[in-house]
Parts: C-alpha cells; sequence; structure tokens
C-alpha cells in the first residue's frame, strides 16, 4: 500500500517543468511522475509544463489525471521561466519542479517570482544552484557536488530519495525465489535512441543457457518497433517482444535477471530484487553503476558504443550460472531502494510551504 504523508497538502498545486523526447528520452518525465502521484495521493494536484513531449509521454500523464500545458518557447530560455510562472501563479502553486538542464539563471528568474524550487539533479558538476531544494537520488551523490549551492538550499542525496511510481510500491510484499535463472527480462528505456534493444536481440542468439526464455520491452516512444519484431525472427531464442507494457512491475516480478541500460528502470529492477546487467549511456550513469558494481550490487556492462554481442551473451550466461551472486544482487537491491522516496520528498516540501 501508498503510505500517506503526515503532512497533508490539499488543494495545493506543484508545477513539474520537465521534457521528453526520442532523443532526451522518458527518464525525466517517469521519475516527476512518481512524484506527482505521490502529491495527488497527499490531496494536491499536478500540473507538467512541457516544452517537449511524445505522444506516448503524453498520454500516460493524462491518464494519471495530470494535466499538461505546453510552453511555447525555447527550452530552458527566460521566456519558458517566464511562462512557467505563469503557469504556477494561475495554478496558485507554491513548488516547481525542474528536472533537465536549467541554469541557475532560469532558477533566479522563477525564485524572483517568490516561487519555491526542488531541482532534480544527477550531475556530479558543481555549478551554482539556488534552488531550495536539490534532489540528486542516484548511490554516489555527495554535497561536494554542489558547493556552489546556497546557504538555504536542502540536499536530499542518495536512494533513499529514489522516486518510484505507484505500480511498483503495491509490490512491498513481494518476496522472490532466486532458484530459478530462465527468464530474462531486456528493456532499454522509452525511447532508446541508441536502439540497443536491437542489439541485444541480436546477442539472444548466441546465450547458452538451456530453456532461456526472454522479454524484451520496447518503450512507446521507441520509433525502432517494426525492425525490432525482424531481428527479433531471425534470433532464434524464445523472445516475447511487447511495446509500452502497462505491467512492467509484473514483468520485473517475473524474470530471474535482467538487461538494462540505467536509467530508472535500475532502481525499479533493484525495488523488485531483480539481478541486473546494465551499459551505461552517458557519464552519470557510469559512475552510478561503477559504484554498485563495486558493490556486487549491480553487473556493469560498460559502454553501448563498444557492444558486442557475444560479450553480452557471455555476461548473462555467467549470471545464469551462479546462483550465489545472484541471491547477494537480490538481497542488496531492496536494501539500496525502500520505495518511500517519494513520500519522503513531498513530506519535506509540505513541511517548507
Amino acid at each position: 500500500m501508498v503510505a500517506s504523508l503526515r503532512v497533508p497538502v490539499p488543494g495545493k498545486s506543484l508545477v513539474v517543468r520537465t521534457d521528453a523526447s526520442v532523443t532526451i528520452g522518458t527518464g525525466h518525465v517517469m521519475r516527476c511522475l512518481a512524484l506527482a502521484q505521490a502529491w495527488q495521493d497527499a490531496g494536491g494536484r499536478v500540473v507538467f509544463a512541457m516544452a517537449e513531449t511524445t505522444g506516448a509521454v503524453r498520454a500516460r500523464l493524462g491518464s494519471e489525471s495530470v494535466e499538461v500545458v505546453s510552453i511555447e518557447a525555447q527550452s530552458a530560455s527566460a521566456r519558458d521561466a517566464g511562462q512557467v510562472g505563469e503557469v504556477a501563479r494561475m495554478g496558485k502553486a507554491d513548488w516547481v519542479v525542474l528536472d533537465g538542464h536549467f541554469s541557475v539563471g532560469y532558477q533566479s528568474e522563477l525564485k524572483s517570482s517568490g516561487l519555491k524550487l526542488l531541482y532534480l539533479s544527477d550531475d556530479r558538476s558543481s555549478e551554482r544552484c539556488v534552488a531550495d531544494v536539490i534532489l540528486n537520488q542516484n548511490s554516489d551523490a555527495t554535497g561536494d557536488m554542489y558547493a556552489e549551492r546556497e546557504a538555504y538550499t536542502r540536499l536530499l542525496l542518495g536512494t533513499r530519495y529514489v522516486l518510484l511510481r505507484r505500480e511498483f510500491l503495491a509490490w512491498s510484499r513481494y518476496k522472490r525465489d532466486i532458484a530459478s535463472a530462465r527468464a530474462l527480462l531486456v528493456t532499454m528505456g522509452g525511447s532508446d535512441p541508441d536502439n540497443l534493444t536491437n542489439l541485444a536481440l541480436e546477442a539472444l542468439s548466441m546465450v547458452r543457457t538451456e530453456g532461456l526464455q526472454a522479454t524484451v520491452v520496447a518503450g512507446g516512444s521507441n520509433p525502432h518497433f517494426d525492425s525490432l519484431q525482424a531481428t527479433r525472427t531471425g534470433a532464434g531464442a524464445t523472445i516475447q517482444l511487447h511495446r509500452s507494457v502497462p505491467n512492467m512491475p509484473e514483468l520485473m516480478a517475473a524474470a530471474d535477471l535482467a538487461v538494462i541500460a540505467a536509467g530508472g528502470t535500475l532502481w525499479e529492477l533493484l525495488y523488485m530484487s531483480c539481478p541486473v546487467l546494465s551499459f551505461a549511456r552517458n557519464a552519470v550513469q557510469r559512475h552510478v553503476l561503477e559504484d554498485l558494481d563495486r558493490g556486487g550490487i549491480v553487473q556493469y556492462l560498460g559502454d553501448p558504443r563498444q557492444f558486442e554481442p557475444a560479450g553480452l551473451a557471455a555476461a548473462i550466461d555467467a549470471l545464469a550460472a551462479s546462483l550465489k551472486r545472484r541471491e547477494r544482487m537480490a538481497a542488496q537491491g531492496r536494501q539500496q531502494v525502500d520505495g518511500e522516496g517519494a513520500r519522503r520528498v513531498c513530506q519535506l516540501l509540505a513541511g517548507l510551504n
């Protein structure tokens, strides 16, 4: 069950400024949706202000009773900030959530309107930030990353603040049977701009684990679905290919191990106690995965630009064959992510109103 907030926010509006596209991906939106759901559960209203989005993202937000307002300006510009301020004013919102690359000038523009800011960050740089609260949910987050913050800025750092959507929290009592290693989940995010899913399908033809069955999920904003169907036909392994599934927690629960490309899916799988093999699409993801790999929590597969199908197949076979490694990864996953992050963040914001 989703825990209720101790500090209610009845009628309070929350404005979320973020974007989604095939290039950007959908990760920013999906973690903000988790925060939006927790805010709604406390009795509040949420509006997403977006300069870029996709049809699949807009449909998902609509299904969650989240209003989407279009920003008719260059993303992250002063005009953009002005329009977001107007959305907040019309909605009588105190807080604006920023998830993306928004400069200190952009933040200052909103602050000058009397708004409070929550800035979701993954960056390791020490660029100046004037937000009231900075949230970095990565396992390697430290205060040194934000040395240029203001004296009033609160830091929420680490996996204690991982934002998980409602559909995952329903699995809080789930206990995984780790003995089997025959079900593999492959999912590379909402848009998969590098088409890693296709490369993973090629690798599946080289897997030697007897009886392995793969479930491959392409996100709703993935533009490569037709070619994925063709690759699946020639892959040889037992593969089910899906697009934009409504039951991802169930698929994660059914999987014995998973191959992904980091992002929000990483934290979801850790919460579901599923052993993970993961690529990193950027330096931020690489640092996080290296940190988790050192702890034996995740197996880091490297940069997808050096992707070798045979190497991925060998990694899958090795993890499937090692009950001890999978037991350790499953146990440590839930210890990293307890599912209370969104509730904790909303409780803090409500208390600072």
